[in-house]
C-alpha cells in the first residue's frame, strides 16, 4: 500500500471522527457567518444558549442540518488532500534528492515546498469536492420551524421550508436557482481559501519537524497523541485567524440568497458580497461567528490530526507484520 494511499484513507477516518464530534458547533458556526441581522435569536449570547436556541425553537436534528453529505464532503476532502498532498510532496523530496546529489541543498524540502504542495493539493481538493459543500452549507443555514405533531403523529414541516429539507431537495433547490453553476457558489474565495491549510500544514510540519529534532537530540524519535493533537491545534488557529473573512464570503455566497426584500442581502458574486458587506456591516461583518470557528476548527484539527497519525502508525504496523509473516 502507497504512503498516499494510507495518508488519504487515514485522513478520511480521522476527518469523520473529527466532524462527528463537532457538528453543532459547525451549524452555530454557519449560522453566525451568514447572519445579516434578520434574526435576533442567531445574535443572542455564547455558543450554549444558541445550541439550546436552535434546539428549542427547530428541534435538536436541526443541529446535525446536512450532517450525511458534510460526512461524505469530509471524507472526499480529507480523502483527496492527504492523497494529493502525498503525492505532490514525495515529487518534491524526489526533486530534492536529485538536487542533493548534484550538491545542491541539503537533500530536505523546505516550507516553500511544504507549502507549494499544500496548496496543489488545496485546490484539487477545492474543485472536486465544492458542490457537496455548497448542499451543506445551505442545509446547516436554513432555519425552519420545529415540527410538530398533528393527531394522527404525522410531522408537519413549515410550509415555507419543505423546499429545503432533506438532502435531494436541497440539491434541487440549488439547480433550479443557478443550475449546474449553483454547485460552485463561493469557489473563488474558496481556491483563495486554500491559504488556509497550506498555512495550517505549513505550521503543523514546521513544529513536527523542531519537535522531531529535539528528540532526535535527545535519542528519541517518538512523538504522542496528545503532542499530534496540540500540534494541530496550534496550526489549525493561526491558519484560522489569518483567513477568516473569506471563509465568511464563502459562506454567505453559499447560502440561501434573498430572493425578495432588501437586495443588499442578496450577493451576485464575490467583489459584490465584499463591498456590500463593508458599505452595510463594516468590518466587523467578516468577523462574524470567529470564537465559535476558532473553536470548532481548532478542535476539529486536533482530533483529525491525532486520529490520522495513529491511524498512519496502525496500518504501517500491519503492513510491516504481513510483509515479513513467514508464507506457509
Amino acid at each position: 500500500m502507497s504512503e498516499a494511499l494510507i495518508n488519504g484513507l487515514a485522513g478520511a477516518g480521522g476527518g469523520i471522527i473529527a466532524q462527528l464530534i463537532t457538528y453543532p458547533l459547525q451549524t452555530v458556526s454557519a449560522r453566525q457567518q451568514t447572519d445579516r441581522g434578520e434574526s435576533h435569536r442567531s445574535r443572542r449570547g455564547g455558543v450554549l444558549p444558541q445550541i439550546y436556541g436552535v434546539i428549542q425553537h427547530e428541534g435538536w436534528q436541526r443541529l446535525y442540518g446536512g450532517l450525511a453529505p458534510s460526512l461524505v464532503g469530509t471524507a472526499a476532502s480529507q480523502g483527496v488532500y492527504y492523497y494529493f498532498y502525498q503525492v505532490f510532496r514525495s515529487r518534491a523530496e524526489k526533486t530534492a534528492l536529485s538536487n542533493f546529489k548534484r550538491g545542491v541543498g541539503d537533500g530536505s524540502i523546505g516550507m516553500f515546498q511544504a507549502l507549494v504542495s499544500a496548496a496543489l493539493s488545496g485546490c484539487m481538493n477545492v474543485l472536486l469536492t465544492n458542490p457537496i459543500w455548497v448542499v451543506v452549507t445551505r442545509m446547516q443555514t436554513t432555519r425552519r420551524k420545529k415540527m410538530q405533531t398533528n393527531p394522527s403523529s404525522e410531522p408537519l414541516l413549515d410550509v415555507k421550508d419543505k423546499s429545503s429539507y432533506g438532502t435531494s431537495q436541497t440539491v434541487r433547490e440549488i439547480y433550479d436557482e443557478a443550475g449546474i453553476f449553483g454547485f460552485w457558489k463561493g469557489v473563488l474565495p474558496t481556491l483563495i481559501m486554500v491559504s488556509n491549510p497550506s498555512i495550517q500544514f505549513m505550521l503543523y510540519e514546521g513544529l513536527l519537524k523542531k519537535l522531531r529534532a529535539r528528540r532526535a537530540a535527545k535519542g528519541s524519535s517518538s512523538v504522542t497523541a496528545l503532542e499530534f493533537f496540540l500540534l494541530g491545534a496550534i496550526a489549525k488557529l493561526g491558519a484560522t485567524v489569518s483567513t477568516y473573512p473569506l471563509l465568511v464570503v464563502k459562506s454567505r455566497l453559499q447560502a440561501k440568497q434573498v430572493v425578495s426584500g432588501d437586495k443588499n442581502h442578496n450577493y451576485r458574486g464575490t467583489a459584490d458580497a465584499i463591498t456590500k458587506m463593508i458599505r452595510h456591516e463594516g468590518l466587523s461583518g467578516f468577523y462574524k461567528g470567529m470564537s465559535t470557528k476558532i473553536m470548532q476548527s481548532v478542535l476539529t484539527a486536533a482530533v483529525l490530526f491525532m486520529i490520522k497519525e495513529e491511524i498512519v502508525k496502525g496500518v504501517r504496523l500491519l503492513v510491516g507484520s504481513s510483509r515479513h509473516k513467514p508464507h506457509q
